[in-house]
């Protein structure tokens, strides 16, 4: 493991650790030093003009196909929780958002219809999980998928803490209720063009480190995690279409291409992965879940989950397995590209000592470390 991710790991535990007790108190970065990258994403903001109005409605049943009128089988149903981006703000059609490109692809792979119910709403921070909870409850979700954190770190309005521990409820909550739980991590907020180095390097830091904090939360309650942030950080970098007009929210290519990574975990989840489709290359390991979750920072379409989740029910909750998962096409979303690329050049935080398209094995791991 390289220095960098070490460093993040021990980060991420001290922000879980506080939010499991309580603490607010800890924070990712200096007061001063949060208030100038807040003051140029405020900036950056008004340069570009972030989008107006709501997210273009995608609820509905999906899978009509899979109908049988002889079976009484209802559907399954997929809530959304989260932000604008787990809202779908940026494409103007509703099979754009990532919603209905993940409820369509599973309905695909389930052979089943699937019922789509999204809560999020643009602006929304941690502090509001609890309230999209209570509205997702009473329709008795089958599987949840979160995407929430980009919020909590441009507003400042509370601690990394907070927002995490805020997090974990909210999963705990669904699982209390049955439900299967997929959590997209902060996804790479060095990506906003108008922030410029090193401030952008903050942007990106601030945004892992949120991000793997959150993966320990999630995993410590029963979830499992996607990493977003190399994703969205190094392919939508280097490709412009990724974005919407704002340079802000996902385009419809965007969103199709992260719904891609999270896709293989919602059926993991569900005990829908097919067994002749093993994690990419065998890549696969177990590792603290500290350590896992700075991993998954660093890597695209990354995913952890705890380890006596993933059928290794001698070793407890305290580790966790990592693993790359193949990505599936999604009806409808066209050619995309597969692995994401390496961290751009401009990047402190890139991880060297493994290959950019997947976490490193067990033995490279300690070898590294």
């Amino acid at each position: 493991m390289s220095g960098s991710q070490e460093s993040r790991a021990r980060v991420a535990r001290r922000i879980a650790t506080a939010a499991a007790y309580g603490g607010g108190g800890i924070g990712l970065l200096g007061v001063g030093l949060v208030g100038l990258l807040l003051t140029e994403t405020r900036m950056a903001v008004r340069a570009v003009g972030l989008l107006e109005g709501d997210p273009p409605k995608a609820d509905g049943v999906y899978g009509a196909a899979f109908a049988d009128p002889l079976a009484a089988e209802p559907p399954m149903v997929l809530v959304f929780l989260g932000d604008s981006t787990a809202a779908g703000l940026g494409v103007a059609r509703g099979h754009e958002t990532p919603g209905a490109l993940l409820a369509a692809g599973l309905a695909s792979v389930a052979e089943r219809r699937v019922r789509l119910l999204n809560v999020a709403r643009s602006g929304a921070r941690s502090a509001d999980l609890a309230r999209q909870v209570e509205l997702a409850l009473p329709h008795r979700p089958t599987i949840a998928v979160i995407i929430i954190g980009a919020n909590d770190v441009t507003t400042g309005h509370s601690s990394a803490a907070h927002s995490v521990r805020q997090l974990g409820q909210a999963v705990a909550a669904l699982r209390t209720g049955g439900c299967e739980v997929v959590v997209g991590t902060c996804p790479d907020l060095g990506t906003i063009k108008p922030v410029r180095p090193p401030l952008r390097w903050v942007a990106r830091r601030l945004s892992r480190q949120l991000a793997a904090a959150q993966t320990i939360a999630v995993v410590e309650n029963g979830g499992r995690t996607v990493s977003l942030g190399s994703l969205l950080g190094p392919e939508f970098a280097t490709r412009p279409e990724m974005f919407a007009s704002d340079r802000y929210h996902p385009s419809a290519q965007g969103y199709a291409t992260a719904a891609m990574a999270v896709l293989p975990s919602l059926c993991a989840a569900l005990d829908l992965w097919p067994d002749e489709i093993r994690p990419d290359g065998g890549r696969e390991s177990v590792l603290p879940v500290a350590m896992a979750a700075a991993t998954a920072a660093g890597y695209s379409g990354t995913e952890v989950t705890a380890a006596d989740r993933a059928g290794l029910p001698d070793i407890g909750r305290r580790w966790a397995q990592v693993v790359h998962r193949l990505r599936f096409g999604l009806p409808g979303a066209g050619q995309q590209t597969g692995a994401a690329a390496a961290p751009p050049d401009d990047s402190p935080d890139a991880s060297p000592g493994a290959p950019p398209d997947r976490p490193p094995t067990e033995e490279e791991a300690q070898a590294a470390g």
